[in-house]
C-alpha cells in the first residue's frame, strides 16, 4: 500500500474476483469482508478444504508472474463447528477458532482444526502436517492444529488442480453479462435462425448501456448446442451475470422465455415469458429484444446496488460509490439525499473522469432543491447543470448523461434545447426506461403533451418495477392537468398520493383538479394537506418556477385559489 496504493487495491480486487469465483464453484458463501480478509461459510467441510487448496495453488500461479516484493500471499484457517446466524452475519466460537487458525497459518498455507482433519483425512488430495496442540489468542482451550507449509507443497499433492482447464477470467471493473444462445425447443430448424437473431439483437441492445460490459456474440455462441453450466460459463467468459432463454413455436404463436442469473452464486435475478403472434416475425424479434434490454437494465442496477451495499464504504471504487449513491437517492428522504450527495462526491473524487459520478451528483442536487429544500432554486441550478455538462463532455456516448443534461436544461426554461438533448439520448439507447421517461418529461413541460404522455407510458411499460415509477406518474398527472384533463389527472395523482403520501406537490394538484371540476368541498379538504405557506406563495403569484410555462403555472394558481376561496379565482398569465 505504501508503494502503490491504487495499484495494490486494483490487484487485490483482481485476485478477489478469481477467489470469489472459486468459492461459488465449491458451493461456498461469502459472509462478509473484513479489511483484506474474507469470512466464508461452506455446508461441506470437504468442499471448504478443496476450495482452500485450489485458492492457494491458483494464487501461487498468479504470483509467478509478479516480482517477489509485489506478491500477495493469503493465509487460510478452517474450522468445523456450530455457528450463530444473525441477519447476514455468522458468529460464535466456531468462527473465532477459524479466525485464529488463519492467523497462525503460514503465508500461502492452510491451517485446520482436528475436527476438520478427522472429516477430510483420506478424502482430499492434501497432505497436512501435525502441528500439535496450540494456544490460540482469546480461545480458552488448546486447539489441535494441522497445516500445510506453503502453497508450493500443495501443488505437489494436487495434480488435478493444476491439470489443463478453461482459464478463470477476472471480472471487469464494471458489471458484466453474457447472453447465451437461446435453445430452440420447437423441433423446427427454421426457428433456429429466429432464436439466433433474437440473441444478437439483445446483445446489440445491451451494448448500448454504457455502464455494462457485454460479451461479444462470437464468444457467446461458442456455447451453442452445448449443455451449459451457467456458473462455468460465467467463469470462462469472465462475467458476473448470464442471460439464457428458449424459443418454442406452436402453430402461429411463439413463446420466448428468458432468465437472468448471477453466475457467481447461481441466484435467479429476473425471469419473463413472452407469448406473441408470429405474423410479423421480425417485428416480434425487435419488440422482444428491446423489451428484454429495457427490463434487464434496472434489474442489473438493482443487483449491483445490493452487491455494493455489502461492501464497507471506505473500500468502494468509483462505480460502487455511484451505485451506493443511487440506492440512497431512490429512498427519497431528505437525510438519504444528503448521503447520496456524499457518495456521488466520493465517486468523483475516486475518478474525476467517471461520467456517472457527475450526473448522479447533478440529479441529487436537483432533487434536493425540488423535493427537500426551501433554498432558492438558483443556488444549485448552475452547479447541477455544470455537472451534467461535464458528464456529457467526458462520455458523449452515454445516453443517461445526455438525458440528465436535458433535465437540467428544462429546469432553466431551455425546453427546445432539452428536447434536442433527449432526442440524442434516445438515439444512443432507445430501450432505457430512464431515458424514455426524461424525454417524456421535457416534451411535456415544453408543451408537447401528446407525445410526452405516450413516452411516459412507454417508460412505465418498459420498467414496471422501477424505483422511479412514482416520479413518472407525477409527471403524467401534471401533464394531464396542464392538458385540462382534470379527471385523468385526479386519478393518476391519487395513485401517487398512495405511493408517496408525504409528497406535498401532489396534493396541490389534486386540490386544483378538484376545484376545476367544481368539487369545492373535496378540493378544500385536499388543500388542507398542503402547508399554508405553500398556498400563500401561490396566492401571492410568486415568481414562476423556470421549468413551468406561464400558462401552465397560471392554471395551477387558478385551481389552488379556487380550492382555497371558491368563486373568487381569476385566470392570470
Amino acid at each position: 500500500m505504501g508503494l502503490d496504493e491504487v495499484g495494490t487495491v486494483r490487484t487485490l480486487r483482481e485476485h478477489r474476483a478469481v477467489i470469489d469465483a472459486l468459492v461459488a464453484k465449491h458451493g461456498g458463501r461469502i459472509v462478509k469482508t473484513t479489511g483484506d480478509g474474507v469470512l466464508l461459510e461452506f455446508h461441506s467441510v470437504v468442499d471448504a478444504v478443496e476450495c482452500a487448496a485450489t485458492m492457494q495453488v491458483v494464487m501461487a500461479q498468479r504470483n509467478n508472474r509478479v516480482p517477489e516484493g509485489r506478491r500477495m500471499l493469503f493465509r487460510i484457517g478452517i474450522n468445523l463447528g456450530d455457528i450463530l446466524i444473525e441477519e447476514d452475519d455468522i458468529l460464535g466460537d466456531g468462527v473465532n477458532v477459524a479466525a485464529r487458525l488463519e492467523s497462525v497459518a503460514e503465508p500461502g498455507g492452510i491451517c485446520i482444526s482436528a475436527s476438520v482433519y478427522d472429516q477430510v483425512r483420506g478424502r482430499v488430495a492434501v497432505e497436512f502436517a501435525d502441528f500439535g496442540e496450540q494456544r490460540l489468542k482469546n480461545i480458552n482451550r488448546p486447539v489441535h492444529v494441522y497445516g500445510t507449509r506453503s502453497s508450493g507443497n500443495l501443488g505437489t499433492v494436487l495434480p488435478d488442480v493444476q491439470s489443463p482447464r478453461p482459464q478463470v477470467l477476472p471480472l471487469p471493473d464494471k458489471p458484466s453479462i453474457a447472453v447465451l444462445p437461446f435453445q430452440n425447443m420447437s423441433g423446427d430448424p427454421e426457428q433456429e435462425y429466429f432464436a439466433d437473431g433474437m440473441v444478437e439483437d439483445i446483445i446489440t441492445a445491451l451494448s448500448r448501456i454504457r455502464w455494462l460490459f457485454v460479451i461479444a456474440r462470437n464468444s457467446s455462441f461458442t456455447y451453442k448446442g452445448r449443455a451449459v453450466d451457467v456458473k462455468q460459463a460465467g467463469r470462462e467468459l469472465g462475467v458476473r451475470y448470464v442471460l439464457e432463454g428458449s424459443v418454442r413455436k406452436a402453430g402461429d404463436r411463439i413463446r420466448i422465455t428468458g432468465q437472468l442469473i448471477d453466475a457467481l452464486t447461481g441466484a435467479h435475478l429476473w425471469a419473463e415469458r413472452y407469448d406473441r403472434d408470429i405474423s410479423d416475425i421480425f417485428a416480434v424479434q425487435d419488440e422482444i429484444a428491446g423489451s428484454v434490454a429495457a427490463v434487464i437494465e434496472p434489474a442489473l442496477a438493482a443487483a449491483e446496488q445490493e452487491r455494493v451495499l455489502r461492501r464497507p464504504p471506505e473500500r468502494l471504487d468509483a462505480w460502487e460509490a455511484y451505485q451506493r449513491g443511487l440506492w440512497h437517492l431512490h429512498k427519497y428522504r431528505p437525510e438519504e439525499n444528503k448521503v447520496a450527495l456524499a457518495f456521488f462526491r466520493q465517486a468523483i473524487a475516486l475518478d474525476p473522469h467517471f461520467a456517472p459520478g457527475h450526473y448522479g451528483y447533478a440529479l441529487a442536487l436537483q432533487w434536493d432543491i425540488w423535493h427537500f429544500s426551501s433554498r432558492p432554486f438558483v443556488e444549485v441550478q448552475e452547479t447541477a447543470r455544470d455537472e451534467a455538462q461535464i458528464a456529457v463532455s467526458l462520455d458523449d456516448k452515454d445516453a443517461t448523461a445526455h438525458a440528465v443534461l436535458a433535465h437540467m436544461m428544462m429546469w432553466g426554461s431551455e425546453w427546445e434545447a432539452a428536447i434536442a438533448e433527449t432526442r440524442t439520448a434516445i438515439a444512443l439507447n432507445p430501450n432505457s426506461a430512464f431515458v424514455i421517461s426524461m424525454l417524456g418529461c421535457v416534451l411535456g413541460f415544453g408543451g408537447y403533451r401528446e407525445e410526452a404522455l405516450e413516452r411516459l407510458q412507454q417508460a412505465l411499460r418498459a420498467s414496471p418495477h422501477d424505483p422511479l415509477i412514482w416520479l413518472w406518474l407525477i409527471w403524467r398527472g401534471l401533464l394531464q392537468f396542464f392538458s385540462r384533463d382534470f379527471t385523468a389527472a385526479l386519478q393518476t395523482l391519487r395513485h401517487v398520493a398512495r405511493l408517496r403520501p408525504g409528497y406535498v406537490v401532489t396534493f396541490q394538484y389534486i386540490a386544483a383538479s378538484l376545484a376545476h371540476l367544481g368539487r369545492s368541498d373535496e378540493a378544500r379538504e385536499a388543500l388542507e394537506r398542503v402547508p399554508p405557506q405553500s398556498v400563500e406563495q401561490l396566492e401571492r403569484w410568486q415568481e414562476r418556477p423556470p421549468w413551468m410555462r406561464p400558462e401552465d403555472y397560471a392554471l395551477l394558481v387558478e385551481g389552488v385559489r379556487l380550492a382555497a376561496h371558491p368563486g373568487t379565482a381569476q385566470s392570470q398569465s
